[in-house]
């Protein structure tokens, strides 16, 4: 079963009541109705482009190693909260003066064998040359509580993906402070260092997760760590799954910093593997115990848990909802939508692809 939660009734299911700052999705609102009122009575164009892979950052981490002796694993059954998060950012069209973009998030759990969820968003901006750096630095500051701070703004063509980082940042921190003994689910790896994950950020929020008795894993769903020239989730090796195998001497350029230790989990029959991170500082039979009973309370399909799973696809746009809201913003703010010819088309016929 899958229950839809409003934030607030999170505290009927065994969730510690914490100071939890909302002041990022507050911002989140006001941005969002700022940036969409000052373009009222514009030409819009439509458009629909995902950018929901995450930027790899893996080509800066040295070359690794594989320790042989696989670790075997037996699912755990005792009772034990599963929550992931993900989130995920859609172009919807273009204006004169800038581009539209929707960005939605996720925190889904499993709890006495219930799916559960709280889903942020969307939060349509619209956003410009003139107020890119208003927009993210405001966001920024509010997560990153530093009002005073110097802050880089990130290229027109990276906002999308830098906006949804925050948010997931933000909803991984609330994770960490409302589960207490339980397993955290990232997507994605546990690398920092890079402009929207700030080493010391990252730190404090595996620390907390750490104090409310929290073990967290992260999944990369695509990974270009190779071994031998094979890359590590393609090793298919004579041992029957469930097991990991742990990823040796792997070094990170600066600024980088590996705060996981790196793994390779097949977890069902198959050929499907996933690199997956598991904080540094959790001792290792805790970190078995942790995958152990990820294994025995939350479904496991083609090595992947069915938490993460749903997190990804409750934030994922469908076809549908971008064209309502597209049309939603054109009525409300009197956009005048227009068709731009597809040049592609135009000059090679049949053989364009248009946009890849």
């Amino acid at each position: 079963m899958i229950q839809q939660l409003t934030i607030t009734s999170t505290q009927k299911y065994n969730f510690p009541q914490t100071n939890i700052d909302t002041t990022l999705p507050r911002r989140f609102i006001e941005l969002s109705i700022n940036s969409l009122k000052k373009m009222q009575n514009q030409t819009f164009q439509l458009n629909q482009q995902t950018f929901q892979q995450k930027p790899s950052i893996e080509e800066q981490l040295q070359t690794t190693q594989l320790r042989l002796k696989p670790i075997r694993l037996k699912p755990r059954t005792e009772e034990t909260i599963i929550a992931a998060v993900d989130t995920s950012t859609i172009k919807l069209g273009e204006t004169r003066k800038g581009m539209l973009i929707a960005v939605r998030g996720a925190n889904v759990w499993k709890q006495d064998r219930n799916y559960r969820y709280v889903r942020l968003g969307p939060f349509i901006f619209h956003v410009t040359e003139e107020n890119i750096k208003e927009v993210y630095n405001t966001l920024q500051r509010a997560y990153f509580n530093n009002p005073q701070g110097r802050l880089s703004s990130p290229s027109f063509l990276q906002i999308p993906t830098r906006i949804a980082g925050l948010l997931e940042r933000w909803l991984q921190t609330v994770l960490s402070k409302t589960v207490s003994n339980g397993l955290i689910l990232f997507d994605g790896s546990l690398t920092s260092g890079t402009a929207d994950t700030p080493t010391r950020c990252m730190r404090e929020l595996l620390s907390g997760a750490r104090e409310m008795g929290n073990v967290v894993l992260a999944f990369s769903k695509m990974t270009s760590l190779r071994l031998n020239g094979y890359l590590i989730t393609d090793l298919l090796l004579k041992y029957d799954p469930p097991y990991l195998f742990e990823m040796t001497d792997l070094r990170s350029k600066p600024p980088l910093v590996l705060l996981g230790d790196v793994y390779v989990a097949r977890l069902t029959k198959g050929n499907y593997a996933f690199r997956l991170d598991i904080d540094k500082e959790v001792p290792l039979e805790w970190k078995v115990e942790a995958v152990e009973k990820l294994l025995g309370n939350d479904i496991i399909l083609q090595s992947y848990p069915e938490t993460l799973r749903l997190a990804h696809i409750l934030c994922t746009f469908t076809a549908n909802e971008v064209i309502a809201m597209q049309h939603f913003i054109a009525r409300k703010y009197g956009l005048k939508i227009i068709n731009r010819p597809d040049m592609h088309r135009l000059l090679f016929g049949p053989f364009g692809k248009g946009e890849s």
